[in-house]
């Protein structure tokens, strides 16, 4: 029992040192030189269309960066990371209906709004382990998802119509569409970078080590539920983030924005990138939005199709597409 209970510390010991991230600067690069350079594209496919698409992609990729910082380094497998995005996008629509649509308002109200759910929920939710944590999750993102559908001031079931995108210090510079793209860019960059920053940090060190042995990270002198509320705050305002922008980017918002099938859909996102590298988080998201994109042109049954096929990458590819990628570079390099 003593040895094991050693091993467990090395675990955590070694958890807690610095970790390169996956990918080092190559992957990263490639990824937002991609999004970066994907309005050229508009050329060959519709331009509106494109940055539609990819923007889409962007948005929810910087909640599944979110969602990949609680779970893949904090162990953290919340289910009602939807929650997030929908107080953000209530609070751009809400505040819009009152005549409040600048970005110096709204984007300040929906990090807060998000952050201040995000404390509450956590200091219940964080008492809990395991089963627990994602059930107690699941009923806050429920219990958001059934206030937000009795609003019946802002829509309701129907949800609430933003008649136009917020100003920027009373620019309307978010009507045209590229610039809203770049902008939608600049935050997601600004998402990495944070999260990238704090998985190298000495707060996220302890944080992994908490994911690894808890009682170990304690007895070194951290109170481990305080560093998991504050990066569980973190995580709530980048949701918020990213309702922010899926409010302006879709010109309504809705109570569907919080459903539970919206927090797995997050989760699925990470997983099928590969949970714990952050850049799994966006390649994740963009072959599931793009995935669903196409089967969709197809069939209105798409999910039938879809369904089988992430069960079989989360069956037969444990570590992610970024596994696939480093398994054919390894085998590549033997050869």
């Amino acid at each position: 029992m003593a040895q094991a209970d050693l091993s467990q510390g090395n675990v955590a010991t070694e958890a807690m040192r610095p970790r390169k991230p996956v990918g080092g600067v190559i992957l990263p690069l490639l990824i937002f030189g991609t999004f970066a350079a994907a309005p050229l594209l508009g050329a060959f496919v519709a331009e509106s269309y494109l940055l539609s698409i990819v923007s889409r992609v962007m948005i929810f990729a910087i909640a599944a960066l979110a969602l990949d910082l609680l779970v893949g380094y904090g162990a953290l497998a919340s289910f009602g990371h939807a929650a997030f995005i929908g107080i953000g996008a209530y609070a751009v629509g809400i505040l819009a209906s009152h005549g409040f649509g600048d970005v110096l308002i709204s984007l300040p109200a929906a990090l807060v709004a998000s952050a201040l759910f995000a404390w509450l929920t956590g200091i219940v939710c964080l008492r809990t382990k395991g089963v627990y944590f994602i059930m107690i999750t699941l009923a806050f993102g429920q219990m958001a998802y059934f206030t937000a559908s009795s609003l019946a001031p802002y829509g309701g079931d129907d949800g609430l119509t933003v008649h136009a995108r917020n100003t920027i210090a009373g620019l309307n510079l978010l009507a045209n569409e590229r610039v809203f793209y770049y902008f939608a860019l600049l935050c997601l960059l600004a998402t990495y970078l944070v999260c990238r920053s704090i998985v190298a940090s000495r707060f996220g060190r302890v944080f992994r080590g908490a994911q690894e042995n808890a009682m170990r990270v304690a007895t070194l002198g951290f109170e481990v539920y305080r560093f998991q509320l504050v990066g569980y705050v973190i995580a709530g305002m980048m949701g918020g983030l990213s309702g922010f922008l899926l409010a302006n980017a879709t010109n309504f918002v809705s109570p569907a924005y919080m459903s539970w099938q919206r927090s797995g859909e997050l989760l699925i996102m990470i997983i099928l990138g590969g949970t714990g590298t952050l850049h799994g988080a966006i390649v994740g998201t963009a072959a599931f939005l793009l995935i669903e994109e196409w089967l969709s042109g197809f069939t209105e049954h798409w999910k039938m199709i879809f369904g089988p096929l992430l069960v079989l990458a989360v069956l037969f590819v444990p570590g992610g597409l970024l596994g696939i990628g480093s398994a054919l570079l390894r085998r590549l390099r033997r050869g």
